[in-house]
């Protein structure tokens, strides 16, 4: 299966080397220091049992007009990062082509074939002006919850920390032919790959956590740790998650797990850097607009209040107008 991989960094190089050794025909789109030894040397994957591994793409380029036409593309980039990409994606494309999204956040197609009051909404903290929308087409997306740990420690070698679960679902909840090949290839890779019929619960979930502890991270430089050891950064990521319980609830999704059993998850990570923090020590744009600015655009939309979400948002886009050239 032709697989391009759009946006090979620690995710994309991760997913893209292991489909690589499976024996897929995989394109790799990435760009720098790091494309530069791909190019030289192949993908050098080191796993969480010590073992090493070398991938070699069928083709690394930053040009995505030199992948020809895919099977599947997979988009991981950051949330912020595909509205740039977008216009040049439909070169990818055939009629059957499949865009797996694995953003964090509230995605573009939120509200596409979804039924309900708000069927068709756009989520403009995403997509304000329907530009990835026209790009891609919500008939061609399969959603995708991405929850393995990688990073990158040196152009072209990756190191995969822990979690091999990439949760797939159409935005329909119909379980296609499409999606059982696509789960069947990414399990032929090593990857487990459930299929939901409620891939926006699957969302939430991650999300539920992300919202709070991403941002709070990004203004304090603590550990996932120590915001839920110290008593009043749980209690604020506490607030935080409450009023993003009383919008999703609205828009009719059931998370399974108590608000405590979540925060006692996040605890157990450890003394991780949330995503968001390291980008903020990297000066780099962060994505709290799909992760933060989202649920405060979905709260507006409910007309539920987000007073504790709102004056964390505010305050990490500022961080961002101080430490990012954007």
């Amino acid at each position: 299966m032709k697989i391009c991989i759009v946006g090979a960094g620690a995710i994309g190089g991760y997913l893209g080397a292991k489909l690589a050794l499976a024996g897929e025909a995989v394109t790799l789109i990435a760009r720098g220091s790091h494309l530069a030894a791909i190019q030289k040397h192949g993908l050098r994957l080191l796993m969480a049992d010590g073992s090493s591994k070398i991938a070699m793409p069928t083709l690394a380029t930053n040009d995505i007009g030199e992948a020809g036409v895919q099977d599947v593309v997979i988009l991981t980039v950051k949330a912020h990062s595909v509205l740039a990409i977008a216009p040049s994606l439909p070169s990818l494309y055939d009629a059957h082509t499949m865009v797996l999204t694995a953003q964090n956040g509230i995605p573009w197609w939120y509200f596409r074939k979804h039924g309900g009051e708000y069927a068709g909404t756009r989520i403009q903290a995403v997509d304000p002006d329907g530009i990835i929308e026209a790009n891609i087409g919500a008939e061609r997306v399969i959603g995708c919850v991405v929850y393995p740990a990688t990073e990158i420690i040196e152009p072209s070698v990756i190191k995969h920390i822990e979690g091999d679960r990439l949760t797939l679902g159409e935005i329909d909840g119909v379980k296609t032919e499409r999606i059982q090949l696509l789960a069947q290839i990414l399990k032929q890779a090593g990857f487990k790959a459930p299929i939901r019929n409620q891939i926006r619960t699957e969302i939430w979930i991650k999300l539920w956590g992300n919202l709070a502890f991403n941002p709070i991270s990004a203004l304090t430089g603590a550990t996932l740790e120590r915001i839920c050891q110290y008593p009043l950064t749980r209690e604020l990521a506490r607030h935080m998650m409450m009023e993003a319980q009383a919008i999703a609830e609205k828009l009719g999704i059931d998370f399974g797990i108590t608000l405590e059993q979540r925060i006692n998850g996040a605890q157990k990570v450890g003394a991780h850097k949330t995503s968001m923090l390291q980008d903020i020590e990297a000066g780099r744009p962060t994505e709290i607009d799909a992760i933060v600015g989202a649920v405060v655009e979905l709260g507006k939309l409910t007309s539920l209040p987000t007073p504790y979400i709102d004056a964390i948002y505010a305050s990490v886009k500022l961080l961002e107008t101080k430490l990012v050239n954007i």
